[in-house]
């Protein structure tokens, strides 16, 4: 029983298999996949998705990349599909200081409402971070984060981010990197966070696991995080995938047999 915690299956690389994408990940023993939509255009085919089948679940919010072109209306039409019942979280949000694509004050800001939406709402958040984590940590704590707490999304801070981010009800997820070789760091924070809080993802069709790194990434794939991630713990994968399942389904209050 494979939870995976963060996919963009209405991505277009996958408009030509789509179905076919999904029913592998049935196949590998993915029982249930929270699909996150991060703009106008990608929220709506996000909530298509969870109607169409039922063991997928929706995340919507707004990507950092984005943030300039979030509107207030944008916010509140949001915060109106978060009624739907297969919305179990907002995000992904937060900052991206790599891409920097959006001013970063933008960003900040735009992360801050989400934050407050989140507080309001009483939904977990899923948090993009990529090179700001001490501002991301900095924002969640500032705006209460850790009322709502979530998921830090495909993590790929220091131990030191990792501990603060757990202080704040958070869940720390790790993808494909964790699979690489050469990926030090992701494998120490791996071994120690504890494991009532770790969970596994794809963020398909990005950061593809080894051995199919560099082609597109599915669903499925999550198998070679959670045997990795069995591997670092010295637990067995069926005991990783029962663990890291039962924590998806703790963070995002998902039903119990799903």
């Amino acid at each position: 029983m494979l939870i995976d915690t963060h996919a963009h299956l209405n991505a277009e690389e996958f408009a030509e298999d789509r179905e076919a994408v999904i029913r592998r990940a049935q196949e590998n023993g993915v029982t249930t996949i929270v699909n996150i939509g991060f703009d106008r255009e990608t929220i709506p085919t996000c909530l298509e998705l969870a109607e169409r089948y039922d063991f997928i679940y929706a995340v919507i919010g707004w990507h950092p990349q984005h943030a300039k072109e979030m509107t207030d209306a944008d916010l509140e039409w949001i915060a109106g599909l978060t009624k739907h019942p297969k919305v179990v979280g907002l995000g992904e949000m937060g900052l991206d200081y790599y891409w920097d694509t959006s001013p970063r004050d933008v960003q900040a800001e735009v992360f801050r409402k989400q934050i407050r939406l989140a507080r309001q709402l009483g939904l977990p958040i899923v948090i993009h971070n990529r090179d700001a984590h001490q501002d991301v940590i900095e924002i969640l704590r500032e705006e209460k984060a850790g009322e709502v707490g979530g998921v830090m999304h495909c993590f790929s801070g220091s131990w030191e981010t990792a501990r603060q981010a757990l202080e704040m009800n958070f869940y720390i997820s790790f993808g494909g990197p964790l699979t690489f070789k050469n990926a030090k760091k992701p494998k120490e924070v791996a071994a120690q966070v504890p494991l009532d809080r770790l969970l596994i993802e794809t963020d398909c069709p990005y950061l593809t696991p080894h051995p199919y790194r560099g082609k597109r990434n599915e669903s499925g794939y999550v198998r070679f995080v959670a045997e990795e991630m069995a591997k670092l713990r010295g637990l067995s994968f069926e005991e990783m995938a029962r663990i890291t399942a039962e924590n998806a389904r703790a963070v995002f209050r998902l039903p119990k047999q799903s």
